[in-house]
């Protein structure tokens, strides 16, 4: 029986960030639209169950609200306290459950969270937070139509999932914590607000890819020359000072600023490279997590076995060229 997991964050795309810069804003009635249509696209496919997160709005139980649906909807049993854990503790939860799928609904820091205990569970992550590199902007309906298609298993061609890099972060060569976009080292001592905007307090930026076309330290990269026989699925490492020469990106949603760039070059896969040594802080996916003390060094490493994501425009085009959207062809 295929199942699929449905996890939407309340708080994303509510942070600071909308007074500092000019995010958008992702209202909760919006996210139950968004979930409510997810979850028709999955009952078209024959999906027979769905387990969804408890949280204080409600909003996977909204949802079903005025809504007709074959598959059955069940929430986890779990305490919810409005914080990342939440999170965290329902992708484990679904994981141990077995879903053959995870749709969720946040930004960066959401998928971030929910990456650390979700195992192989195949992700599609849809956007609804402040920096959105690693989620995608897709209707719900076609994410619906996609992770059920993938439960299934009707659609197995190559390239439907992909296994996207993350980075780790080693505090005195321990592992305690993991980014999926970037991590960022700052000059501060304390975690306060979280996001960072401040870019005079920038020393270091590591990146999991170099995407063009992004949104947040990622679009320094992007903006940044490399050689041309450079691997195309390299990360990068840059090193910021005040008074290097300057590269213009969009570190923010309508923020766009001058970064002193005073030295890049590729992370390759698997290559593990010390960065700082404290007392600093590291941001991660957009938002202070680490707090370094003095004398502790900081090493990060681009490990190539990170989350496996659903391609939802390569699983909709194999599903037409298989004729399963054919109404005689429909399991």
């Amino acid at each position: 029986m295929a199942c699929v997991g449905i996890i939407a964050n309340p708080a994303s795309g509510k942070d600071i960030r909308r007074l500092v810069a000019h995010g958008s804003v992702f209202s909760n009635q919006e996210k139950v639209n968004i979930v409510r249509r997810v979850l028709l696209g999955l009952d078209a496919m024959g999906v027979e169950s769905v387990v969804t997160m408890p949280d204080d709005f409600r909003i996977c139980r909204k949802a079903q609200d005025s809504t007709r649906l074959r598959l059955q909807v069940r929430e986890l049993d779990m305490p919810v306290f409005g914080r990342q854990l939440d999170t965290t503790r329902a992708a484990s939860m679904m994981r141990d459950l077995g879903v053959d799928g995870l749709v969720s609904l946040g930004g960066d820091g959401t998928n971030r969270a929910l990456v650390k205990t979700c195992g192989s569970i195949p992700l599609l992550p849809l956007s609804t937070g402040t920096n959105n590199v690693f989620p995608m902007m897709m209707e719900g309906t076609l994410a619906g139509l996609a992770a059920g298609l993938m439960a299934r298993r009707l659609v197995t061609a190559p390239g439907c999932v992909v296994r996207r890099p993350r980075l780790d972060i080693l505090v005195q060569d321990e592992a305690v914590d993991l980014a999926l976009i970037d991590a960022v080292v700052c000059t501060d001592t304390s975690i306060a607000s979280r996001a960072v905007w401040e870019i005079d307090k920038v020393r270091c930026v590591a990146v999991t890819q170099r995407l063009p076309a992004q949104i947040g330290f990622m679009a320094l990269a992007g903006n940044l020359p490399q050689p041309q026989d450079t691997a195309a699925n390299h990360g990068m490492l840059i090193h910021l000072h005040p008074g290097a020469p300057p590269v213009l990106a969009p570190i923010a949603p309508g923020l766009i600023v001058p970064v002193g760039v005073k030295a890049h070059r590729p992370l390759a896969l698997g290559e593990c490279t010390p960065v700082a040594t404290g007392p600093c802080t590291l941001a991660l996916d957009g938002e202070r997590e680490v707090t370094v003390r003095a004398g502790q060094h900081v090493a990060i490493r681009l490990n190539p076995e990170g989350p496996y994501v659903i391609d939802p425009q390569r699983v909709l085009a194999e599903a037409a060229q298989q004729g399963l959207f054919l109404q005689e062809s429909v399991p």
